[in-house]
């Protein structure tokens, strides 16, 4: 603006405005630790690295639209049809296509909270209504309070097991009471952004249920299992006619042919991956059980990071973890920390050891 010009400022949604933008998690510096993202600390896998650069030879072209060669290859996977999966830039592009698919001005999307911080953003930005179900005193989804507060403005409820940043599961047996009372008119999206990580074997796994749920979609990303995160690629599975809708809603092209084609590395070298995976859990459950000998409350985790319920002390806690040179996701009444490297455990547990000491 040139000086001593003043100009009126351009007029916005008023709930756009009030809106707190996502923030990412805080960087680390080169000497500390960073487990603020639920990344997967695992570099690259060599062939999932030349199939990248093979596709950027093309850079010049546009990337196939549909991610067709993906989508097929998913859809042998989970035995659906690939008319039943759509790719996109995560699965959070997706939640929000399939939000603004179903939902839009004086219409409500339920889901619990605290979950994942980005659902009150993608509600409003569709101009829907959040209602939100506190989270249970284990810190898992009350879905029968759920249930209660579905009216007829509800277009869509928002599962998500592991629930992120409490880590928590949903069962099969409580998903199934669940889905028998949601109208079959609601949309139920299944955020299994960390399924790969579940070792509960009483977790429900959505992909089995789409034959029996027409309304329910499933969510699944390549960012933290697969360790995609920077090439932003997820996908879902659902109905044919709601995969389409989310396609209506998508923004074109916005998945890359390098992230198409790590996806498609990744799926051929699978096993290598889940070994890693694998090794995730172990040192989470390692970790979980030194922060309970310390004296933590912590929820049993099943997804690659763990819940600490510092409420009113989060900040300090968080200061704490940062000078001893691990960088924590501060989320107002608690922090969540992601398994990382093994070399981050001592870190971790004396910095754990001193917030309990001192708050």
């Amino acid at each position: 603006m040139l000086a001593g010009v003043t100009s009126p400022r351009v007029r916005l949604r008023a709930e756009i405005e009030a809106l707190k933008p996502y923030r990412q998690g805080k960087p680390a510096a080169a000497d500390a630790h960073k487990l603020s993202s639920n990344e997967n600390p695992f570099e690259p896998l060599p062939a999932v690295l030349a199939a990248i650069v093979d596709a950027s030879a093309d850079i010049n072209r546009y990337p196939d639209s549909t991610a067709a060669a993906l989508r097929e290859v998913l859809a042998t996977k989970y035995s659906v049809t690939a008319d039943q999966v759509v790719v996109g830039a995560g699965s959070v592009s997706l939640l929000s296509q399939f939000i603004s698919a179903a939902a839009s001005t004086g219409d409500e999307v339920v889901y619990s909270w605290r979950s994942f911080e980005a659902y009150p953003g993608l509600v409003t930005v569709a101009g829907a209504t959040s209602v939100t179900v506190p989270n249970r005193p284990d810190q898992g989804h009350d879905l029968p309070a759920m249930v209660a507060a579905i009216t007829d403005k509800t277009r869509v409820i928002i599962v998500c097991s592991p629930n992120n940043p409490t880590g928590t599961i949903v069962t099969k047996d409580e998903f199934a009471a669940f889905m028998a009372q949601v109208p079959p008119t609601v949309l139920v999206l299944l955020d299994e952004a960390y399924i790969e990580f579940v070792t509960d074997e009483t977790a429900v796994r959505g992909i089995p249920l789409l034959a029996e749920y027409p309304n329910l979609v499933v969510l699944r990303t390549f960012s933290k299992a697969y360790g995609l995160a920077g090439l932003r690629i997820g996908y879902a599975i659902a109905a044919e006619y709601l995969i389409d809708a989310a396609r209506a809603a998508s923004i074109p092209l916005a998945v890359i042919g390098s992230a198409q084609a790590a996806a498609l590395a990744s799926l051929a070298h699978e096993s290598e991956l889940m070994e890693r995976v694998g090794r995730i859990t172990l040192l989470r459950d390692h970790l979980w059980q030194a922060l309970i000998d310390q004296g933590w409350d912590i929820p049993k985790p099943s997804g690659n990071f763990l819940w600490l319920s510092t409420g009113d002390y989060t900040a300090t806690a968080a200061e704490i973890f940062a000078e001893a040179g691990v960088i924590v996701r501060a989320l107002g009444d608690g922090i969540r920390v992601s398994i990382g490297e093994p070399s981050a455990v001592d870190k971790l547990l004396r910095a754990s050891a001193e917030v309990v000491r001192n708050l």
